[in-house]
């Protein structure tokens, strides 16, 4: 049976912005093989630069076609911070929701390429304010 997410591949217009932004937002890159591979957690992302896909892909490679919401370890408020201390600009506040397991809070942002990327947290309000 199935266990785990091990990785998202998304296709990258501009390698060098997808880049600042995937490290502005904590992950790790690495160079393998002439593509880049992003780590945080126990998964990664591998970015493939548009027009030069590896075999085999996605039926209609596009840039900015995915919806993709990440967990975070640190409060809310202090990633947003964080991010617009950056220069990244998120689409919205926090606002609540519901994730794999249960009730979240999370905020939205776009990367380089227009993909929608949702930040979240599974801790209890007051103890992200109290952080």
């Amino acid at each position: 049976m199935l266990r785990r997410i091990d990785h998202v591949v998304l296709t990258a217009a501009n390698m060098e912005s997808s880049l600042a932004f995937y490290r502005a937002l904590g992950f790790a890159a690495r160079e393998e093989t002439g593509r880049w591979a992003l780590f945080a957690g126990e998964f990664r992302l591998n970015l493939h630069p548009l027009g030069r896909e590896l075999e085999p892909h996605a039926g209609a490679v596009l840039p900015g076609s995915a919806d993709l919401c990440f967990e975070t370890d640190k409060p809310l408020e202090e990633t947003l911070a964080a991010l617009r201390e950056a220069g990244l600009a998120p689409e919205t506040g926090i606002v609540e929701r519901r994730g794999t397991r249960g009730p979240m809070r999370s905020f939205y942002l776009r990367d380089p390429d227009g993909n929608l990327i949702e930040l979240c947290s599974y801790l209890p309000a007051r103890e992200e304010a109290s952080v």
